[in-house]
């Protein structure tokens, strides 16, 4: 072979490797070799949008033209009024003739009740979540506003302050009237109406009570028909809870008298009690708040379930004494 066929051979070669070289450093350069450009570019991640600017909270000081400033604070100097801008952080100026001072007052007022609305909003939301917590917690049930607490068991509470007493249910008797029982026996017709009263014996309750605004608990058995209720003829009124009345009782011959019931031919007329008005509230499972919606005046109570024959013959009795006098209870 002769001299210049190798020469020009050798020379094919460099050129391949100088064409090699260039090649792959143009590649490396745009990317990764054999990549297209445009496919590289939509590979990369997309820029998220920034986020809109949020306004800073504060005053506004509201300008004639209708648009307002955000302000910390403004300082009325003569002719100009200065103020703190919290959008760009710095203290400005304007003429007070641009200031509308009438709409500036009513937004600061409008403000301060929005701002009073939302803090007794919140409270409630928190008292609410307070009662959810403790719901299920009996030891953990707050009773009146002294921090006192509803002792555990099933029964009818009474709350005065940080006294916290579980009330006892007595029996109520059911007696006719004695002179229109004679008055029927002497009518030649049969047309004189009978009266029964409800009673219970002795002329005052054992439970002595000196506050005239306490507040009752009834806290009832859950619904177990294999469990023995130690309150005695419990009843409910359907599903909301159950049907409490507050009775203020007549003091009458050796008892109190709780209900009177006209009869005529042995149906029903009418039935009168003095009862007196409360609310239930329901402050967690099986257990009931009633308030009263005045205060007591001395004298004698109960406490009855209503059901739908009438009222229940086991109740809770009390008596409200006059502030500074405690009586002793006649047995």
């Amino acid at each position: 072979m002769c001299a210049s066929s190798i020469a020009a051979r050798y020379s094919i070669r460099v050129l391949l490797v100088i064409f090699t070289f260039a090649f792959s450093v143009v590649g490396f350069s745009s990317g990764k070799v054999g990549q297209d450009p445009a496919t590289s570019q939509t590979d990369k991640p997309a820029t998220a949008p920034a986020p809109a600017p949020v306004l800073p909270r504060g005053k506004k000081l509201m300008l004639k033209d209708g648009t307002y400033q955000v302000i910390r604070e403004y300082q009325r100097n003569g002719d100009h009024v200065r103020y703190y801008s919290l959008e760009r952080g710095d203290w400005e100026e304007v003429p007070a003739s641009m200031v509308d001072w009438d709409a500036t007052a009513k937004m600061a007022g409008d403000e301060e009740k929005a701002a009073t609305a939302q803090v007794e909003k919140i409270h409630k939301q928190e008292e609410a979540r307070r009662m959810d917590n403790v719901a299920d917690v009996d030891a953990s049930l707050q009773v009146g506003g002294k921090g006192a607490f509803l002792p555990e068991g099933e029964g009818m509470f009474v709350v005065e302050g940080k006294s916290v007493r579980i009330m006892d249910q007595v029996a109520a008797q059911m007696k006719a009237d004695k002179l229109r029982t004679l008055e029927q026996i002497m009518s030649p017709v049969p047309m004189v109406p009978g009266k029964q009263n409800i009673v219970l014996p002795g002329a005052r309750a054992a439970l002595r009570l000196k506050s005239q605004t306490p507040e009752f608990y009834l806290r009832e058995p859950p619904p177990d028909p294999e469990k023995t209720s130690t309150i005695q003829k419990s009843k409910r009124a359907g599903d909301n809870g159950p049907d409490v009345e507050l009775i203020r009782a007549k003091v009458v011959r050796n008892g109190r008298q709780l209900e009177s019931i006209s009869t005529m031919f042995g149906e029903q007329v009418s039935k009168k009690r003095n009862s007196v008005s409360i609310q239930r509230w329901e402050v967690a499972p099986n257990v009931y708040r009633f308030t009263l919606s005045e205060a007591l005046p001395p004298g004698e109570y109960i406490l009855a379930q209503i059901a739908e024959e009438g009222l229940d013959i086991f109740v809770w009795e009390f008596g409200v004494d006059e502030l500074g006098t405690t009586a002793p209870v006649k047995k």
